[in-house]
């Protein structure tokens, strides 16, 4: 294929030929990537909706989203193949009607939990939904927090081993059972002697470790909570309780069925569909349906272990709102799901495989990343009317208050990295913006919610600007908030449609940044791309220059030689003097805590997503803790000293 015709298939397919880098430099796509890309899309589909076997079409005056195909060109002025993103294109369509939502209602702010990472007496060495509801009422009525901010709580595999990371889930659509909290379960309370015994046998290891700095062993908790839930779910429902439970199943419908069956089918062929006897990779196959009815016990099963998530999951946000949250439960919306799970199977009519979503190399990761997820194919997806991605958001938001949504940017631009190339060798396929964050925006108006974008990083300002016309907060972080100088951004010129934090669960604490120990992790693990003396001479560069900054501010004494502790006030105090209308504070960063959860680049080199909140000297920290500790309460003093 010739280049010019290279260009025009990359064109209609939305395809970027050439991108700007973090840089700010011009790179060209290369052929061979462009050609991956564009066979792995194929031909595109003919016109007309469609609801795929497995999904159910809702249709755009369900989701919000105005009646709007893809086209060639679909944010406006940019140079055909280009990377819209980078250009002054789009700015002319942030005009446009469409729905806007609400904004808070006043300012507040909240924690911010990898809820997996915080135990409490009653939690078995994995914290659950009722550490959720009590971190919410005792954060609400003794320190005065809006929200609380937790990780994706999807669903992964049935059966260990369990992925470890809350980005990669089987389904993005349900609720990890991972989570339940055993002893909430109505029918618990019900069981024999004998039954409870063995119950708490099984609990009791668990929670002897929630007093150590133990890495987190979620085969080992989900093993013990699947045998404790088997046992329950033989005791009889009431008849009030079955008809719930039946109702919940209507409401739920197809969706529900499906992934009760590919947790039935996983359990016997594993959980890749995509390694299954050939007839069953298809959803509406013949044979799919015929273990659908020889199946049926199981997959119920599996029906009503989410029905139980989302009870608990409602006196969580119930709670919150009662000890006076305004927001409540504010949930993530992961990227994408696992290639080989429930959604991947469901919506392969729609998805793509032979690519994988991640992101170009920017200054934390110099490297690139590949996340390992299919992305959504942007015309097959508006075909379905954006039916899957509607369903999504419209699950995540049933009980919250408030959804962010991981790297934002995609419902404009995915970076898609073509099997077998490293990270740096793809490029960003465009989407129809108008038509998905206006799914969004309808979906959290129809819950009553607020809608945040994690749009950090680089990012062309009509973005934001469109986001913010369409009532989504962004997000700034403290270490990338800075002028045109380079120099940290007085906190007057914060934004004020945003959510403002110091760091993400990407970025290490504050305390590492402090002591230096984050470069020196990230030289240990051989992540650098520059010597380890640049490195750590930047970081401290980094610190000294918002030290100044603090001290200015007058939130720090001058010339002195703050300790981890006092610079973590200090900083969420600084946020406090932002406009920004919501401001969240990492719970790791309130109890001093130095490692982080997650290290980008990393897979087994570092114990990822299984690390449990500690404090600066490496002690456990349990939800029972907090109420005791002083760091956690002169953070929560500084952030709101200006409410």
């Amino acid at each position: 294929m010739t280049s010019d015709e290279t260009r025009r298939r990359a064109a209609a397919h939305g395809v970027a030929t050439s991108y700007r880098d973090w840089h700010g430099r011009q790179v060209e796509v290369s052929q061979r990537t462009l050609d991956a890309i564009l066979d792995a899309l194929g031909d595109p589909p003919g016109p007309g909706p469609a609801t795929p076997a497995g999904g159910t079409a809702t249709g755009t005056a369900a989701t919000g989203a105005a009646a709007a195909p893809v086209v060639d060109d679909p944010v406006g002025d940019d140079p055909v193949g280009e990377d819209p993103v980078v250009g002054d294109a789009g700015a002319q369509d942030a005009a446009e009607a469409g729905p806007v939502v609400p904004g808070p209602e006043d300012r507040s702010w909240g924690f911010a939990v990898q809820l997996y990472s915080l135990r409490s007496r009653q939690s078995w060495g994995h914290g659950d939904l009722g550490d959720l509801a009590d971190l919410a009422a005792w954060s609400a009525s003794d320190l005065g927090a809006g929200f609380i901010l937790i990780n994706p709580l999807h669903a992964g595999e049935p059966m260990p081993p369990l992925s470890q990371s809350p980005y990669l889930p089987m389904s993005r659509r349900f609720t990890s059972p991972l989570y339940l909290r055993i002893e909430d379960i109505p029918e618990y309370a019900k069981l024999t002697a004998g039954d409870r015994v063995r119950i708490d046998s099984l609990a009791a290891p668990l929670r002897a470790r929630n007093a150590t700095s133990e890495l987190l062993d979620r085969d080992e908790v989900w093993r013990a909570k699947r045998t404790a839930l088997q046992i329950i779910y033989r005791q009889p429902m009431t008849a009030q309780r079955r008809a719930e439970f039946d109702a919940y199943r209507a409401r739920e419908g197809q969706p529900l069925e499906d992934w009760g069956l590919w947790c039935a089918l996983a359990e016997i062929h594993g959980p890749d569909w995509r390694t299954w006897p050939e007839p069953l990779r298809a959803v509406g196959s013949a044979e799919v349906a015929a273990e659908r009815a020889r199946l049926a016990g199981q997959a119920l099963f599996h029906a009503w272990l989410q029905w139980l998530a989302d009870s608990q999951l409602t006196v969580a946000q119930d709670a919150a709102r009662a000890a006076g949250m305004r927001i409540g439960i504010m949930r993530d919306l992961a990227v994408g799901c696992h290639p080989g799970g429930a959604d991947a199977w469901a919506w392969q009519d729609v998805m793509v495989s032979g690519v994988s979503v991640g992101a170009p190399p920017d200054e934390f990761n110099q490297r690139g990343q590949d996340w390992n997820q299919p992305p959504w194919d942007p015309l097959r997806l508006a075909g379905q009317e954006y039916a899957p991605l509607a369903d999504l958001m419209h699950s995540a938001l049933r009980h919250a208050g408030g959804l962010r949504v991981d790297h934002v940017m995609g419902l404009f631009r995915l970076w898609w990295v073509p099997a077998g190339m490293t990270p740096d060798q793809g490029t960003y396929v465009r989407y129809d913006h108008r038509a998905m964050v206006g799914v969004l925006a309808g979906q959290a108006i129809a819950a009553g919610a607020l809608a945040i974008g994690e749009d950090l990083g680089t990012v062309d300002p009509w973005i934001r600007e469109y986001l913010a016309d369409r009532g989504v907060l962004g997000t700034a972080m403290l270490w990338f908030e800075r002028g045109p100088d380079g120099a940290p951004l007085p906190p007057g010129k914060w934004r004020r449609n945003c959510l403002a934090m110091v760091g993400t669960h990407d970025v290490p604490p504050i305390a590492a940044f402090v002591t230096g120990e984050q470069v020196e992790l990230r030289s240990r693990l051989g992540l650098l791309t520059r010597s380890y003396r640049e490195e750590s001479d930047e970081s401290d560069a980094v610190v000294r220059a918002w030290q100044e900054v603090l001290e200015a501010e007058g939130l720090l004494p001058a010339g002195g030689r703050p300790s981890p502790a006092e610079f973590t006030v200090a900083c969420y105090a600084f946020l406090a003097r932002t406009p920004a209308q919501l401001i969240g504070v990492s719970l790791a960063d309130a109890v001093g805590d130095r490692r982080p959860q997650n290290i980008p680049g990393t897979t087994d080199e570092y114990p990822n997503w299984r690390v449990p909140l500690c404090d600066g000297e490496g002690r456990a920290v349990s939800l029972d803790d907090l109420a005791d500790s002083r760091m956690v309460r002169a953070v929560a003093r500084a952030v709101a000293s200006h409410q």
